[in-house]
């Protein structure tokens, strides 16, 4: 029940009643009305940003357990780079070195799997996180790339491991002639005073001196691609192509024991020793070409001598001498 104030009133000297007209009730009804929801708004406010709603706690929550597995996907996506990497380079070193196959070139293995528009969809959304987001994408889309590059190569090392055995009987491995002695090889391969021209050139085989007819052999599985009589240079000559990259050359012969197109088997019968074309004595030039390159033969006579007659050719090969041819 309201309480009923009175006033003084000294004209009158008597106390009369305070009337309030409901003009005035209202006005002052809604004057605490406006106070109550002002205070209310601003210990809200107070409230809002020291304490979080229901939802917005349920929310920051959710959002690091979010960071927490981001944290920990990042961390599993850098390790499998990682392990990647490590397999990429015992491919590159170990793996295709034994196989000898071309290496992989990085730029190749961590070329680029498309520009922005790639993630243009995800751009448009507008994500608060968007460089988190991307960065995750772009790792995950660059790993998958290595890998596909990674598992070609070794699709590329299986089929070569499967052909091993091939691969091993026609590679050179022997020596073009019987040389039981070791003292048939002439002149290695290297720079060397021209036996003509008296200059130091590159010689780009190696030379066996033996009597004229002396047997030659193949020095690995392949077959026969030329047979050419030269009246300079290499005269009489074979060359054999064994694959993966390989071919030997046989020169100055006096005569063929094969023909073009022929396949023959390592130590199989090819021609005789001769001295044809530019050669001053009786020998067998014989070359080996990786690539169509001349490399180093003397790394190619390993099959059917002991490690002491192999240290033995190799100090031959190594005295710079005159070559026959």
């Amino acid at each position: 029940m309201a309480k009923i104030k009175y006033y003084y009133d000294t004209e009158t000297c008597r106390y009369e009643r305070i009337t309030i007209s409901k003009r005035m009730r209202l006005m002052n009804y809604l004057g605490f009305l406006t106070g109550s929801i002002c205070c209310a708004i601003v210990i809200l406010v107070i409230f809002g940003i020291w304490f979080d709603s229901p939802k917005e706690a349920i929310l920051k929550k959710e959002n690091k357990e979010l960071q927490y597995h981001y944290d920990l996907l990042k961390g599993k996506v850098d390790n499998a780079v990682k392990m990647l990497g490590y397999l990429e380079e015992r491919d590159a070193n170990i793996y295709r070195v034994i196989y000898e196959a071309e290496p992989i070139p990085l730029e190749v293995r961590q070329g680029g799997v498309g520009g922005s528009y790639r993630y243009a969809d995800l751009l448009e959304r507008g994500l608060k996180s968007e460089s988190l987001v991307l960065d995750t994408y772009k790792k995950v889309d660059a790993l998958r790339k290595r890998l596909y590059v990674q598992s070609k190569s070794y699709d590329e090392i299986l089929s070569l491991a499967r052909n091993k055995e091939k691969l091993w009987a026609s590679l050179p491995a022997i020596q073009p002639l019987s040389n039981k002695d070791l003292k048939r090889l002439a002149s290695g391969y290297g720079y060397r005073i021209h036996p003509i021209h008296k200059i130091r050139r590159l010689h780009t085989g190696i030379d066996f001196s033996a009597p004229k007819g002396t047997p030659i052999y193949a020095t690995g599985a392949g077959k026969v691609v030329k047979t050419k009589t030269d009246f300079s240079g290499y005269g009489k000559h074979v060359v054999i192509d064994h694959g993966y990259g390989y071919k030997t050359l046989y020169a100055h012969m006096q005569d063929f024991a094969v023909k073009r197109g022929a396949k023959v088997k390592r130590g199989d019968l090819i021609g005789y020793v001769g001295n044809t074309g530019s050669s001053t004595a009786p020998h067998c030039h014989y070359e080996v070409r990786k690539n169509d390159r001349p490399v180093n033969p003397i790394n190619y006579l390993y099959q059917g001598i002991t490690p002491e007659e192999y240290e033995e050719l190799l100090r031959l090969a190594s005295v710079e001498n005159q070559s026959l041819s």
